[in-house]
């Protein structure tokens, strides 16, 4: 267990993706929405590939690589799952930042401005925080980011961040990144602000 939030109710837990089920990472994704369609993939398209250039089941399938689901010997994972009194509840993407190889190759989010290494694997990025309809405002997300910063510097990070909307006048699919509230309240600081609606938020050990 990598955290517990006791002042929440109902109680959170968190563990590595490795330690839970397949089937419950895709019931926090649900059956429809950007988390059922995504399945976390976003920013591990590699070079040339597009949503549309293969189905759901294949970004499901990669997913289940990714994280390693139910090997709990594993010593790979690509994020934590959270559970609410033992529902599966939430998700949070949290690995080596070229790990993520469309956010290095594409995204404009964590480069303006800052001159930095892309290949740095000492620096982690949280890239996701994906809530389960139904245990939305309950604390959730903020457990994972929490969660998130231990799991990275457990595994000898030296920073991690964060990539977050600046504000909630958003449809619900754009929060997936979190917001700067949550960030924020899990002790990450802006660092620089690239776009009106997005900031880099970011933790040095």
């Amino acid at each position: 267990m990598l955290g517990v939030v006791t002042k929440a109710r109902p109680s959170i837990h968190i563990v590595p993706a490795n330690e839970a089920d397949f089937e419950d990472l895709q019931t926090i994704f649900g059956a429809r929405g950007q988390g059922s369609r995504c399945q976390c993939q976003r920013y591990k398209l590699q070079p040339r590939e597009s949503f549309t250039s293969f189905p759901v089941e294949e970004r499901a399938h990669r997913l289940r690589v990714q994280t390693y689901c139910g090997h709990p010997e594993s010593e790979t994972t690509s994020g934590l799952v959270a559970y609410s009194d033992r529902e599966p509840a939430g998700w949070c993407a949290v690995e080596p930042r070229p790990e993520y190889v469309g956010l290095v190759r594409n995204s404009r989010v964590p480069w303006a401005g800052r001159s930095e290494d892309k290949a740095d694997s000492h620096v982690w990025a949280l890239t996701c925080l994906f809530t389960r309809a139904g245990f939305r405002r309950q604390g959730v997300s903020r457990a994972l980011a929490l969660a998130a910063v231990d799991f990275a510097r457990g595994r000898g990070a030296r920073a991690v961040e964060g990539y977050p909307m600046t504000t909630t006048e958003v449809i619900e699919e754009e929060l997936h990144v979190g917001t700067f509230g949550t960030f924020a309240a899990a002790g990450f600081t802006a660092v620089s602000r690239p776009t009106l609606r997005r900031a880099v938020m970011r933790i040095d050990f």
